[in-house]
């Protein structure tokens, strides 16, 4: 099964939560239309896609990565970091029950699922302002059962641990090592983001194509130049609210 599950742009999307970016202002319709695309990228790919509804009244809603962590065999629901943002993880627990045993993340423990990167049995969590130690403990005890090893990461600068790095494949890593220290991740090899594209670390592998903003084009040569197929998107007015590729979909394989 390939199935991804993403959620329609809320109406409410000009009041997205921002940390490190300024607010500037977002057309909501151009963000749903380059949702829109994005998916239809997903379908291309040989994905089926669990298209939920915009929910109104959560503004940063479209962003679903945050709300869960997806593992081969159990998924963990998150308790995200920004109040307005908690009530996100209602409809995804519900997506997730046919496909998952689920664990929770539990106050005082907060984590973001852009902060966390899956590397085969070792789990990177990124030390953000939404995601805390009494999450990685948490991860610790309830996924320490299924093999799985949590360590917290520290970073700067950025949002989420995915924003200044993501995994490209089983051995490869897209870094922007201004971001977070390169020795977290020794053993791996890295492609570094161009120096010109400081937020071009984010990349979404699905099948056998890496989808990739439009608005990176140095990093996204830099991938193809390594052998990778790029799905090009464009994704700028999502990126207005912090946004990235891999923070508009969870991906469900098995």
């Amino acid at each position: 099964m390939r199935l991804a599950i993403t959620r329609d742009v809320s109406p409410r999307f000009n009041e997205c939560e921002l940390t490190h970016i300024d607010r500037t202002p977002i057309d909501v319709q151009i963000a749903q239309s380059q949702h829109h695309r994005y998916v239809q990228a997903l379908k291309d790919l040989g994905y089926a896609v669990l298209e939920l509804p915009a929910e109104v009244d959560l503004p940063d809603s479209v962003f679903v990565e945050d709300t869960a962590v997806i593992l081969p065999d159990v998924a963990l629901i998150t308790n995200p970091g920004a109040d307005s943002r908690k009530p996100e993880t209602l409809s995804i627990t519900q997506a997730l029950r046919p496909y998952r045993e689920l664990v929770f993340i539990e106050s005082p423990g907060t984590v973001d699922g852009g902060d966390v990167l899956v590397l085969g049995k070792n789990i990177y969590v990124g030390l953000s302002t939404r995601s805390n130690q009494s999450a990685i403990d948490q991860m610790n005890e309830k996924l320490g059962s299924y093999g799985y090893k949590t360590q917290g990461v520290e970073m700067h600068d950025c949002l989420h641990l995915k924003t200044a790095v993501t995994r490209v494949d089983e051995k490869t890593l897209l870094i922007n090592r201004k971001w977070v220290d390169v020795e977290n991740f020794e053993g791996f090899d890295l492609i570094d983001v161009d120096a010109s594209e400081p937020f071009g670390a984010n990349c979404l592998p699905v099948g056998d194509a890496i989808i990739f903003p439009v608005a990176f084009p140095k990093t996204s040569a830099k991938l193809m130049e390594h052998g990778y197929k790029i799905k090009p998107v464009v994704v700028d007015e999502l990126a207005k609210a912090e946004g990235a590729v891999t923070c508009c979909s969870l991906i469900v394989n098995s």
